[in-house]
């Protein structure tokens, strides 16, 4: 679940940066917030990529077993 926790840790990350911009209508947390997005875009498409090569490694693998 590791994973899982990076993801929470950067959401939390951006939550200053959301509240100045969201809230206090400061100009520049709202770049900070677009970059945040970007950063949780790589790295959402890198579990994604993740995700496809394990399923594909355990077909591979499923594949491969003789039947009994």
């Amino acid at each position: 679940m590791s994973r899982l926790q990076e993801l929470r840790d950067l959401v939390d990350s951006f939550e200053k940066d959301f509240v100045k911009f969201y809230d206090k209508g400061n100009k520049s947390a709202g770049t900070r917030v677009r970059k945040a997005m970007n950063e949780l875009k790589r790295k959402a498409q890198e579990i994604r990529k993740e995700v496809q090569e394990i399923k594909a490694q355990a077909k591979t693998e499923e594949g491969s077993t003789p039947t009994p």
